[in-house]
């Protein structure tokens, strides 16, 4: 928890919802304990959505595809999404989801290892979401950069590891020193690219949010 608790659940009572498909995929994924974006992330997305306007969107990690139709029913009308998810389970739940939604046709889902499938991408993309294996996205970095639009918005999801960022890497437990690692590092890349202007924010498990010159 990075912010206190009564401040979140006091945001959240604010919140009006989403659409009732959307409402039922969030309570199925935690039913199932899957994770998605959080009630303060999913607010500050659908500001930033309505900001930029996007008609392309990239998401890396789909998981059950709650995510994708998030970005799909709060961006223009005429946006697509593509998706990338390399976990076979969570692909057919995906899949089904989107069909769920009336979005196949809408939403491609790109089955493979992101760290591959971003090298083989082409065009560019007015938004791209980051949400997949935190300890890659250092690793992604340079393929994201290569398809965000001028211009274009990167935010990437859960960055401040729920507060385990700021401290010291041997107070972290030893699995997560790893990720603890590259996450600082991700995080200092993206403060300090060249290319980028990032503000690091304390919503949800944390995001991060940059615009490519």
């Amino acid at each position: 928890m990075i912010v206190d608790e009564r401040f979140i659940t006091f945001i959240n009572s604010l919140d009006c919802g989403n659409t009732k498909l959307l409402d039922e995929m969030e309570q199925e994924a935690l039913l199932g304990d899957v994770p998605i974006i959080r009630k303060e992330t999913q607010a500050c997305l659908k500001m930033l959505l309505a900001l930029k306007k996007p008609e392309r969107i990239l998401e890396v990690g789909t998981a059950v595809g709650f995510s994708a139709v998030f970005l799909k029913t709060y961006a223009p009308k005429d946006a697509a999404v593509t998706t990338i998810e390399n976990n076979r389970d969570r692909i057919l739940a995906a899949r089904k989801n989107f069909k769920r939604a009336g979005m196949e046709e809408t939403i491609t889902l790109i089955a493979g290892d992101a760290a591959q499938e971003l090298q083989k991408l082409q065009g560019t993309y007015d938004m791209i979401f980051m949400d997949a294996a935190k300890g890659q996205y250092i690793c992604f970095l340079p393929h994201v950069l290569r398809l965000l639009a001028k211009d274009g918005m990167l935010v990437s999801d859960n960055v401040l590891q729920d507060g385990d960022i700021i401290e010291s890497r041997y107070a972290v437990i030893r699995r997560n020193r790893t990720i603890h690692k590259r996450m600082r590092e991700y995080l200092y890349a993206l403060t300090h690219s060249a290319q980028l202007v990032t503000a690091v924010l304390p919503v949800g498990d944390g995001i991060t949010v940059s615009s490519k010159k």
